[in-house]
């Protein structure tokens, strides 16, 4: 009898947290009239639930009376599981980038998931825009959580913050994972990828239109699927919900990273570092890999994952799931 009463209380916080995430909803919908929005508030509300089924929960931390970061924690620790850290890159929220990789992660991690500054419900009234400043919430973040190490899982622009994390705090970071980054490049790298994106690369990076969002996946994902079907009144939607709220800030840490200088003396990481490229990248071409392993030194390895584009965790979950877990258990 004594066993059905922890159960019993998982269900009865599952169905709770349920009844509050569709009151939720109802409340965030009322001013919406766009039933496509409405839409996808839905699915975003249902994703936060599929999250908690994964053994995950909200987590709001106030770093100080200007900034506050949300976080998907793990609910429990009574294993010897290790911690990782998930960095998501442009292109949505944790839950929306993470969709594909937390149900299988979680198995093997205790997982902890942050929306960087202005995605999801993070925010600060401070003026800092820079991914050093990012680092330093996300670790001041992790501390306040009393999490002592972990292991950082990154892509695209969540390499760059996972790279400052694991310079600033080697004493939390154990191993690095570095997927489609382009920390590292030089000027001339930067402005050769520039020009062939084109001069809308900001509007691309944040898309305002259905237009700009299809170009963004069509260039990031060389398996589009079902997706490059999906009508532009979805697209709206998905922009409504996703990029619209602090869509000027979000423009401001994209100019950031595009017009600030080629980092010439990059700090040389202590961690083991694994370094992961799909062969059909067209945001950040594959040398750019090999390059950053040159870089690093012997504590680095590169790992390409054929049929590939830059979304990785999109065109590739399964393999990327793989090479990440195997990496930080330490699997040959």
């Amino acid at each position: 009898m004594a066993m059905a009463y922890p159960k019993l209380y998982n269900v009865l916080s599952f169905y709770l947290a349920t009844i509050i995430a569709i009151s939720q909803i109802l409340i965030s919908i009322l001013p919406y009239l766009n039933p496509i929005t409405l839409l996808i508030t839905l699915a975003d509300a249902l994703l936060s639930l599929y999250l908690r089924s994964c053994g995950l929960c909200p987590c709001t931390v106030e770093l100080d009376d200007q900034t506050t970061m949300n976080f998907w924690v793990a609910n429990s620790r009574r294993s010897n599981k290790p911690a990782l850290v998930m960095l998501h890159g442009y292109g949505g929220n944790s839950k929306w980038q993470f969709i594909h990789q937390v149900g299988l992660l979680s198995q093997s991690f205790y997982l902890y998931i942050p929306d960087l500054l202005f995605f999801g419900k993070s925010y600060t009234n401070r003026l800092e825009r820079t991914e050093v400043f990012q680092a330093k919430c996300v670790a001041e973040g992790l501390k306040r959580l009393g999490v002592e190490r972990f292991a950082v899982y990154s892509i695209s622009y969540g390499g760059y913050v996972a790279y400052w994390l694991a310079e600033m705090y080697p004493e939390l970071v154990e191993k690095v994972v570095v997927v489609s980054c382009g920390v590292g490049m030089t000027e001339e790298q930067k402005r050769e990828q520039i020009n062939k994106v084109g001069s809308n690369a900001l509007n691309l990076l944040v898309p305002e239109s259905a237009h700009d969002l299809r170009l963004l996946v069509n260039l990031t994902m060389h398996k589009p699927g079902p997706s490059k079907w999906v009508p532009d009144i979805f697209l709206h939607g998905f922009i409504n919900v996703t990029y619209k709220q602090h869509r000027k800030e979000k423009l401001e840490l994209a100019e950031h990273l595009l017009r600030k200088k080629a980092d010439i003396d990059l700090p040389i990481l202590t961690q083991e570092t694994l370094i992961i490229w799909g062969d059909k990248d067209d945001v950040f071409p594959v040398y750019l890999a090999y390059q950053l392993q040159r870089q690093l030194g012997p504590k680095s390895k590169v790992e390409i994952i054929k049929d590939t584009g830059h979304a990785v965790n999109m065109d590739s979950p399964i393999s990327l799931n793989a090479l990440i877990t195997s990496f930080v258990l330490g699997y040959s």
